[in-house]
């Protein structure tokens, strides 16, 4: 066997109508993120000032973008092979330099948190151009245009690692916004051009699953914070209602996410014409609200744990409100992209948050808590009644006809 022929078995085999799964490899490899959701969550607690949760979103970008994309490169590439499980091993290392530098990342940490994210960003995709043999021209040249735009952005990361922290910010931005618009931009540079959506085909059921599986990890996380909080807590009735109410809350959210939503998409990606399109955007840009969402949800939790009582003051509020609502908002955007239409369900969950905010500062955090999880289990439930009686009529139909 050629050298060549070597590179070119580090991809996927691509069989019709068949599902690539997820390798146990790539399990290992999200236990990192797992980590880091934590300490994105630790990270806003600590910080929750309007500068504070600038830098927390941008942590948070970063991470999602950073795990995002291996998970395309491994839709391309196949873990089973040593190479590519060596590859993921490595980015672990670096996951762990930059999951323990967010605390500090706007302090003392902020160069290794971006050495560590440059070098993971273009090494991976290094890897893959080098993975690429010479007869795959259309995967060569997207690996190439994927490298010049995140070399350029790894610049900006470095430099901003290198800045005090207002400038910091800045340069940060400008890598993250170089990196956020490169997809949009189809990757485009001199000589090679843009690339098309063909360049970008992938096998939907796999991404899906990894989407899902994310998700998963936010969600667990969520309950591993609020279950350490509530350990170290004299229990009262008041916070074991808060306990009870947070875990609910995280139910109604994979409910929500799970129940008719993430098989439904992974069914429609897979039998898409354009399985590129559709994962660039329902499962690369609009999973991100919906991982903020439960992260942020996190943060409410712990917080009405610490003080259920008296009023909900603006940290409560925020992130008791703007948590479901940054979720609900990510799921009926990632729902139309197969449906076709959006809930109502979900809508009328939104208007209720957004109604909710006008006199949240007169509720007790517990009450504020317990209504917030009352309008995701509402959305939960009046979502499964109406698909399934969708689901029942359409059926009746097909018989009578």
């Amino acid at each position: 066997m050629t050298v060549d022929d070597q590179r070119g078995r580090l991809f996927r085999p691509r069989i019709a109508n068949q599902h690539s799964r997820v390798t146990y490899a790539e399990l290992f490899f999200d236990l990192v993120f797992a980590y880091a959701v934590t300490q994105i969550s630790h990270a806003l607690l600590g910080r929750f000032t309007p500068l504070g949760a600038l830098q927390t979103s941008l942590l948070f970008l970063s991470v999602w973008w950073l795990w995002v994309y291996t998970a395309w490169i491994t839709n391309w590439l196949n873990p089973e092979k040593t190479p590519v499980r060596v590859l993921l091993f490595v980015l672990m290392l670096g996951g762990l330099v930059l999951s323990t530098s967010i605390p500090k990342a706007f302090e003392s940490r902020g160069l290794w948190f971006a050495l560590a994210y440059s070098s993971m960003s273009v090494g991976r995709t290094m890897f893959l151009l080098a993975s690429t043999a010479p007869g795959q021209t259309l995967a060569r040249m997207n690996a190439i245009r994927i490298l010049v735009w995140l070399s350029v952005s790894g610049a900006f990361w470095i430099a901003g690692g290198l800045a005090e922290a207002d400038l910091r910010l800045e340069l940060w931005a400008v890598a993250l916004g170089i990196e956020y618009l490169s997809p949009l931009a189809r990757f485009w540079i001199p000589k090679y051009g843009a690339s098309s959506v063909a360049d970008w085909s992938v096998e939907g059921g796999h991404m899906a699953e990894r989407c899902a599986g994310f998700v998963i990890i936010a969600l667990g996380e969520s309950i591993v914070v609020t279950g350490a909080t509530f350990a170290d807590l004299t229990w009262t009735t008041e916070n074991v209602t808060a306990f009870v109410s947070a875990l609910l809350g995280s139910i109604a959210m994979w409910w929500i996410y799970f129940h008719k939503g993430a098989e439904a998409g992974s069914e429609q990606i897979s039998k898409s014409s354009e399985p590129g399109r559709q994962a660039r955007l329902a499962y690369t840009y609009l999973h991100m609200p919906i991982v903020a969402g439960i992260i942020v949800s996190a943060v409410a939790d712990d917080l009405v744990l610490a003080h259920p009582g008296g009023h909900a003051d603006y940290k409560t509020i925020l992130s008791a409100i703007g948590g479901p609502l940054l979720f609900l908002v990510g799921t009926v955007l990632f729902k139309h992209t197969f449906r076709g239409f959006l809930q109502l369900s979900h809508g009328v969950g939104i208007v209720a948050l957004g109604a909710l905010y006008g006199f949240a500062g007169w509720l007790s955090p517990l009450l504020l808590s317990i209504l917030t999880t009352g309008i995701l289990v509402i959305v939960a439930i009046w979502e499964s009644i109406s698909l399934s009686s969708g689901a029942a009529e359409s059926q009746s139909d097909a018989t009578s006809a």
